[in-house]
């Protein structure tokens, strides 16, 4: 019996010490990565000029990004969190299968982007530019939508489709 008890304690030692080790392998690549961040958002605050700029799943969280220009940007997959981009120029963004969450588009310039399947949860939109946004799949909260659809207009010159139609207005 002691001896099967002591094959047994073997094996649960050894798993418990690999998975320690994998642990610790996961926690040093979250903390790279989160540095790595860190270090983009800090470029964020000096720069604020991402027209054109391939930002494919980045991540963005300084909280001030009003102003900040990203016409014509790669946005696929970005994540904009707790961010104010109040009066920011969207114009032609592919903010595709995005995350905004918290996230100020106040006054911002948001004609003929592309926010398809976004998820843009408690996110602000008051006296945003939406002229020929295509909005389609996208999540957004049911009063932002509201807003939205009362001066929704134009076709999205990327995508072919209505404003008013993407948001289901």
């Amino acid at each position: 019996m002691s001896l099967i008890l002591s094959w047994s304690l073997r094996i649960l030692l050894t798993f418990a010490i690999a998975l320690s080790g994998w642990v610790g392998v996961q926690h040093h690549t979250l903390a790279a990565t989160s540095a790595a961040v860190r270090a983009f958002d800090d470029a964020v605050v000096k720069d604020r000029n991402f027209a054109g700029e391939q930002l494919v799943e980045q991540t963005f969280s300084d909280p001030d990004l009003e102003n900040a220009n990203f016409r014509g940007a790669n946005l696929r997959g970005a994540v904009f969190s707790g961010v104010s981009l109040k009066g920011a120029n969207l114009h032609g963004v592919d903010f595709s299968d995005g995350l905004s969450y918290l996230t100020v588009f106040d006054q911002a310039d948001l004609t003929d982007g592309v926010f398809t399947s976004a998820l843009m949860l408690r996110s602000t939109f008051k006296d945003a530019d939406i002229t020929g946004a295509d909005f389609s799949f996208a999540i957004l909260d049911r009063l932002q939508v509201s807003r939205l659809c009362e001066r929704a207009t134009g076709v999205n010159s990327t995508t072919g489709v209505e404003t008013r139609e993407s948001l289901g207005c």
